[in-house]
């Protein structure tokens, strides 16, 4: 009795553990693609203070997890930068930010496994964010204890 109480423990042990492991494993970085170009649409209401009038087009990409949008200015994002102008992105959280607390970007090349690491002071809001070469960028956000992710494409000049 004492060994059967023991094998049906040992194996409902086991069923525990096998459904506790993931079915797939998680996307690596470069796992998705980059628009070729942004089409402006209306911004996302929560994403919209500030702009007047609120409807208007802005091109734009919305974190993975739906908490920050990348609004783009500097349309297209060049890589190398160009002397002329900037690449302008204002970053706008959908969820609460700690005051102070910065943004943390850490950025990855299709096909490179050596990140590239941007910090905007102050959390979410406006930036320049320069890239090293072109190509699709995979952004990992970390910011007041939140991480979202999002694809953003440089080009060449």
């Amino acid at each position: 009795m004492l060994r059967r109480a023991l094998f049906l423990t040992a194996a409902m042990v086991c069923c525990l553990v096998a459904c506790d492991e993931p079915a797939e494993a998680p996307a690596s970085p470069g796992a998705a693609s980059c628009p070729e170009k942004l089409s402006p649409a209306p911004l996302p209401t929560w994403a919209r203070a500030g702009f007047h009038p609120p409807e208007q087009s802005m091109p734009y990409v919305v974190g993975d997890r739906g908490d920050i949008a990348a609004v783009v200015f500097g349309d297209p994002l060049l890589a190398p930068p160009d002397e002329n102008r900037g690449n302008k992105i204002l970053w706008v959280s959908r969820v609460p930010q700690e005051a102070g607390d910065p943004l943390k970007i850490e950025a990855y090349l299709d096909g490179s496994g050596t990140p590239v690491l941007r910090e905007v002071p102050g959390g979410p809001g406006p930036s320049g964010i320069d890239l090293p070469k072109a190509g699709c960028w995979h952004l990992t956000l970390r910011w007041s204890g939140h991480v979202d992710t999002l694809n953003l494409r440089y080009v060449s000049p």
